[in-house]
């Protein structure tokens, strides 16, 4: 298939649903989660779990980037936006996220100069306009994101912009798969794996899953009849009693990853001994730091960060939400005290967060569910 529209064929995938249902062993509930928030809003979107058997649940994780990201974190950024002469600059998904008395939005209504950026290279020309001032870019994301970061960290040595700084909170993906598979109050079949961070990483890391854990993971796409046949592929291999790893995306994810990205991220990152995980706590090695080479444009060591860790609200249950322990609706908040105009919690503010997704497209899917 080539286009688009091929991949959202209605009458394909009522297809791969009678696969499916053909596929399912009668009498046992399958659990099989999606990685990435990018799944979870193109189940909802599509009402791909509209078409599966009532026993086969999906379940979301914790591959929201902005989601994951602890409310001391997100006061850290604030901290330095309020920072005299400094232009804080991020990704308009954070503008909104809750800290524990504003957002960053709060803080530029406040006087601060936060400026949303498309990526780390705008973040850099806003320096070279502005030498005068001090420019941080707000870094984010899973494996996805960080290769942006580390060419923009390697420009700004290679053209000596010394008023650019990063205030690096890139993640990585398979840390905190091992923390739930690790977690007694989460049972698991299987994994429908994260396309995006795969494209940059491979299928190659996810070996561990089948080999440590004897679960089947599914690199899959992003459109409806990407999730379906990877449902399915994940269905058909525990019907078979195998356990290994399928690359469903192979159109764009090759098995070693992009090499070249993965080099230039070794050489401008290195590996975090804890990190702090909403929902999951701290778990070791699972997120980037930018490397002693490159220290020169590291916010943290520029500027005095508060580095104080805050409890979520009471009334968030994001955690949950993003280990899969809960649905979205079952948070006590949902849909009333937090909603996308008003959000307590970052799994509602950004677009792969899965309250955002099931309060946008799947608030009726609740009726079904409890039907």
């Amino acid at each position: 298939m080539k286009f688009v529209d091929e991949f959202r064929d209605a009458e394909l995938g009522r297809v791969v649903a009678g696969e499916i249902v053909a596929a399912v062993e009668p009498g046992r509930h399958y659990k099989v989660m999606e990685v990435c928030g990018g799944h979870t809003h193109s189940i909802y979107k599509y009402g791909v779990d509209d078409l599966l058997p009532s026993n086969v649940e999906l379940v979301h994780g914790p591959g929201c980037p902005v989601c994951v990201i602890p409310m001391g974190r997100v006061d850290d950024g604030i901290a330095l936006a309020h920072e005299p002469g400094v232009i804080f600059t991020c990704f308009g998904d954070m503008l909104r996220v809750p800290g524990s008395s504003q957002t960053l939005l709060d803080a530029k209504a406040d006087g601060a100069d936060v400026r949303i950026v498309y990526s780390p290279l705008d973040a850099l020309r806003i320096a070279k306009q502005n030498p005068e001032r001090e420019v941080v870019f707000f870094a984010i994301g899973f494996e996805t994101t960080a290769p942006s970061t580390a060419l923009t960290l390697r420009r700004a040595r290679a053209e000596s912009v010394g008023n650019f700084s990063v205030m690096c909170s890139h993640v990585t993906i398979v840390p905190p798969l091992r923390a739930l598979l690790e977690s007694p109050d989460l049972r698991l079949d299987g994994f429908i794996g994260p396309g995006h961070v795969a494209t940059v990483v491979g299928a190659r890391p996810f070996q561990f899953l089948p080999d440590q854990y004897g679960k089947p993971v599914v690199i899959s796409g992003f459109e409806p009849l990407d999730i379906l046949q990877s449902v399915l592929m994940v269905l058909r291999q525990l019907g078979a009693g195998r356990a290994t790893v399928e690359n469903q995306y192979a159109r764009v994810v090759p098995w070693e990853g992009n090499l070249r990205a993965l080099e230039i991220m070794a050489e401008v990152f290195a590996l975090r001994p804890h990190f702090e995980w909403r929902g999951l706590g701290f778990i070791s090695q699972s997120a980037l730091r930018i490397s002693d080479a490159y220290a020169e444009w590291d916010a943290e060591e520029r500027f005095s960060v508060p580095g104080v860790r805050v409890a979520d609200p009471k009334a968030c249950q994001c955690g949950e939400v993003l280990k899969g322990v809960i649905k979205p609706w079952e948070c006590k908040v949902f849909g009333t005290a937090c909603t996308p105009e008003r959000p307590i919690g970052t799994c509602m503010v950004s677009p792969e967060g899965a309250c955002a997704a099931y309060y946008n497209y799947g608030r009726f899917a609740r009726e079904r569910e409890v039907a």
